[in-house]
């Protein structure tokens, strides 16, 4: 919830699937349809992060890099 403190907030308006919505703040642990929705898009747009990162990054670390204790 700390970067939406430091994030503009807009409101909008949209359709939104009742059952999705409630598992979503299930599985989030979240109390409110609101923060359900903002920590979701949150969610997405870090695994895109990731995974982009990922792709970039394929090849240059070694398996046996990961091995080691």
């Amino acid at each position: 919830m700390s970067s939406v403190a430091k994030t503009r907030l807009k409101r909008k308006s949209f359709f939104v699937d009742e059952v999705s919505l409630r598992r979503a703040r299930r599985a989030l642990g979240v109390r409110t349809d609101a923060e359900a929705v903002r920590l979701s898009i949150e969610r997405v747009t870090e695994m895109l992060e990731f995974w982009r990162f990922m792709e970039r990054a394929r090849g240059s670390v070694r398996r046996a890099e990961f091995a080691k204790p």
